[in-house]
């Protein structure tokens, strides 16, 4: 079965996406128990294995639905997960966009990982022709996040509200 904006198998130099998957789920559970993973994005639910869990099957709904999602990031030198990054298809203030997301674990932190990512997914976003601009959503205090987004060649296109939480919209246009 196909999945529309999926990036498994996708590699970078240091990098190899996957497919959340449920052997991959207590490993994942890391990132959600770690209170530094979400100082930046308020939530209503905040038990560790209740996020994990609702993080795990919004993924398979959105593989399910060709609505993109998170793929693992693993690290090509020791197998190790960092975190996930994919090319998610979101509602924001009533327009269709596709945004590249990204989160690490706090161990992969400052070491280029997310930029290495987000750069490949925006890369195969412009080579399969998935969209004319790609969006990051980014809580206004998340400036580690805002660098990543400046790094992929994104600049900030405004503000707004999503999921509860005030956010900095960054674009990139595909080149002409």
């Amino acid at each position: 079965m196909a999945m529309k904006f999926v990036l498994k198998g996708l590699e970078t130099p240091r990098l190899r996406f996957d497919l959340v998957n449920p052997d991959a789920f207590h490993a994942c559970m890391a990132f959600f128990e770690d209170d530094r993973t979400h100082r930046y994005w308020k939530r209503s639910e905040t038990n560790p294995l209740a996020l994990g869990k609702q993080w795990y099957e919004r993924q398979l709904q959105r593989y399910a639905l060709d609505l993109g999602g998170m793929n693992l990031l693993y690290e090509k030198s020791g197998e190790q997960l960092v975190g996930w990054c994919g090319l998610l298809v979101q509602e924001v203030d009533g327009r269709t966009e596709l945004e590249i997301g990204y989160s690490l674990m706090p161990s992969a932190w400052g070491k280029g990982f997310a930029s290495e990512a987000a750069t490949a997914a925006r890369d195969v976003a412009w080579k399969e022709q998935y969209a004319t601009s790609l969006i990051s959503i980014i809580q206004v205090n998340n400036l580690p996040s805002q660098k990543v987004a400046m790094r992929v060649g994104m600049q900030r296109d405004g503000n707004t509200t999503y999921q509860d939480n005030e956010v900095y919209i960054y674009r990139i246009h595909a080149a002409r």
